[in-house]
């Protein structure tokens, strides 16, 4: 068997279409842009890519795209008091503060600040808690992506026995509500997690995202699973710098019936789906 590629990069494409499609519609019916603020604290070098790449897509879509670059030494006093401002401008619909932040700020108390109608990245406590009871939330961008290309690719996940590896709140957890929300059965592993590749086997869908470099190798996939690798991991490998997923692609894609590649899988889908929570929250407003 030879994994089916489930091209993430194309699948965005078409969402950021119809996104497009329909912040026309807003502008022409109702007069409103919709805006996403992103505000960068310090200048680590992946979170600028990040930065310039959502930029760029912003106003392709059609919106408004707000850039606040703070110093790397900026108080934390300063911040709230941008994010303050943000909530109370009616121009901007979305807020999205790039992590990680320098490590003298609080991540949560920064993220908590965020009005939770505008917290487009949907870790708001409050829209963490929404999600988790089932009711209407801010959706993390990652894990919503994920979904929406399972649901792509299966149709309907319902029955289908799911292992997230990994338990972050930004991927695992989410994307765990997210399946069992589609009737999934869920099981979250780990580190700890005893007998992880038996726990892998048994799965119809495997969604990796733990942060280490091909640590689920082929032999962990049941026959005919579809593999979502969340991973992006910067490994040299024969004297070149090399992105690989958390999944080892080449022995999985042997045994899979359908894979996520690294990169040009989930990475689009992040930004993509960043817009679309976007207009969400604009229309919603």
């Amino acid at each position: 068997m030879v994994a089916q590629v489930i091209d993430g990069k194309a699948f965005a494409a078409t969402v950021r279409a119809q996104v497009a499609d329909q912040v026309a519609k807003l502008k022409d019916e109702n007069g409103i842009t919709p805006g996403l603020a992103v505000v960068l604290v310090g200048e680590d070098p992946a979170s600028q890519v990040y930065v310039r790449s959502k930029g760029k897509m912003t106003v392709e879509v059609g919106m408004n795209s707000y850039e606040h670059k703070l110093d790397v030494d900026t108080s934390e006093a300063d911040l709230l008091a941008l994010i303050d401002k943000l909530n109370t401008d009616p121009a901007v619909h979305g807020i999205l503060v790039q992590l990680p932040l320098p490590k003298h700020l609080n991540e949560d108390l920064v993220i908590n600040s965020i009005d939770p109608a505008k917290d487009v990245d949907g870790f708001h406590i409050s829209n963490v808690g929404l999600l988790g009871t089932g009711q209407k939330s801010m959706v993390p961008c990652t894990p919503l992506g994920c979904l929406m290309m399972l649901r792509d690719h299966h149709g309907s996940l319902s029955g289908m026995d799911a292992v997230v590896i990994g338990r972050s709140n930004i991927v695992g957890k989410p994307m765990a509500q997210l399946l069992l929300g589609d009737s999934c059965t869920v099981t979250i592993a780990h580190s700890r997690t005893k007998d992880l590749p038996d726990v892998v086997r048994r799965a119809d869908i495997v969604v990796a995202a733990v942060g280490r470099p091909e640590m689920v190798p082929g032999d962990w996939i049941k026959e005919g699973a579809t593999v979502i690798d969340v991973g992006i991991n910067r490994i040299e490998r024969d004297g070149k710098n090399k992105l690989v997923g958390d999944v080892d692609y080449a022995s999985a894609a042997e045994r899979a019936g359908a894979i996520t590649p690294v990169p040009g899988g989930v990475g689009p889908m992040t930004i993509a789906c960043l817009l679309a929570n976007t207009l969400t929250a604009a229309c919603r407003a």
